[in-house]
């Protein structure tokens, strides 16, 4: 997607700053950044929702899928961690799913509580 492409200034700004801080970070930063991009976009789409803006609910909802299936794919190992990490993105994936057919807003603050708990931890994990 080229600059010229996104009509919104607002979102080529945002886009430029993201893929500046992806270049520049370690793998723990990436995970960080995952997590920052899953719950803005899950927000995203819980405002277009209350304003009655399918198009850009959808677009959040599909930025937010992403971000959780890069989570998804970054999990790795085997044991009790990883294992509940798979299968709390692969249910998280779901409902995002469910919701571009049927927005369950319920469904989908709830996750983003879900989200912005763990990457809360990661943050305080990291900084001790």
């Amino acid at each position: 997607m080229t600059m010229l492409a996104i009509r919104n200034p607002h979102e080529a700004y945002r886009r430029i700053d993201f893929d500046a801080r992806v270049a520049g970070a370690d793998p723990a930063h990436l995970v960080g950044l995952c997590y920052e991009a899953a719950t803005s976009a899950i927000s995203r789409s819980l405002h277009a929702h209350r304003s009655g803006d399918p198009s850009t609910r959808s677009q959040a909802l599909t930025r937010a899928l992403s971000a959780v299936t890069a989570l998804q794919m970054g999990v790795s190992g085997a044991g009790d961690v990883p294992d509940a990490l798979r299968q709390f993105y692969g249910a998280v994936r779901k409902s995002l799913l469910d919701s571009a057919l049927n927005f369950d807003a319920a469904a989908i603050e709830t996750i983003r509580e879900g989200l912005s708990e763990i990457s809360a931890a990661l943050l305080a994990a990291k900084t001790d």
